[in-house]
């Protein structure tokens, strides 16, 4: 009985850090698009806020070579795309993680974004825990599925690895196993 109560409570819990991830985005990409207490919506004013972040990025010490070039050969030349891109996508992958639709790739989406948040030098600790929360989710994916629309409408059948169907010899009757 008690290991029950555990493996409910554990599975709630990642369900809540599930919930939670896709607040998280969708949060971000909402206070771009309206604009936090302050700042102006990145809608407002196109490319603003977004140029200055990247050009701020390339003078930080601690952003990769790699990724500095990525950002002045490609990101600062597509800035008008990336600007409408970015919000939308957060909002639409926070609102796929809070109803459990599409949850894997969501995950995977989230992660990546989030790896160029953390290459352009912004290392702190909502960085680390929503870094951590997405490789959590996705070690705990099947939990992760419980109370989604994955597993209400069977897509999550499309995640499942399948093992290699092998053939083998069997010694004892010198046939092939299947």
């Amino acid at each position: 009985m008690k290991t029950s109560i555990n493996n409910i409570t554990f599975k709630s819990l990642v369900v809540l850090m599930r919930t939670l991830f896709g607040v998280g985005w969708l949060l971000a990409g909402l206070t771009k698009i309206t604009g936090k207490a302050g700042e102006i919506s990145w809608y407002d004013q196109p490319k603003v806020f977004l140029t200055e972040y990247l050009k701020k990025a390339l003078e930080k010490p601690n952003v990769p070579e790699f990724y500095k070039s990525f950002i002045d050969g490609v990101a600062l030349d597509h800035l008008t795309f990336l600007n409408y891109t970015i919000p939308i996508t957060q909002i639409i992958m926070g609102i796929c993680l809070i109803v459990g639709f599409m949850t894997i790739p969501a995950i995977f989406i989230c992660l990546f974004m989030q790896i160029n948040f953390i290459l352009s030098g912004n290392m702190n600790l909502l960085s680390l825990t929503l870094y951590t929360s997405a490789f959590l989710l996705l070690f705990f994916r099947k939990d992760a599925l419980i109370l989604s629309f994955d597993r209400y409408f069977k897509i999550e059948n499309l995640y499942k690895v399948k093992k290699p169907n092998y053939v083998r010899w069997n010694e004892k009757d010198e046939t092939l196993l299947q």
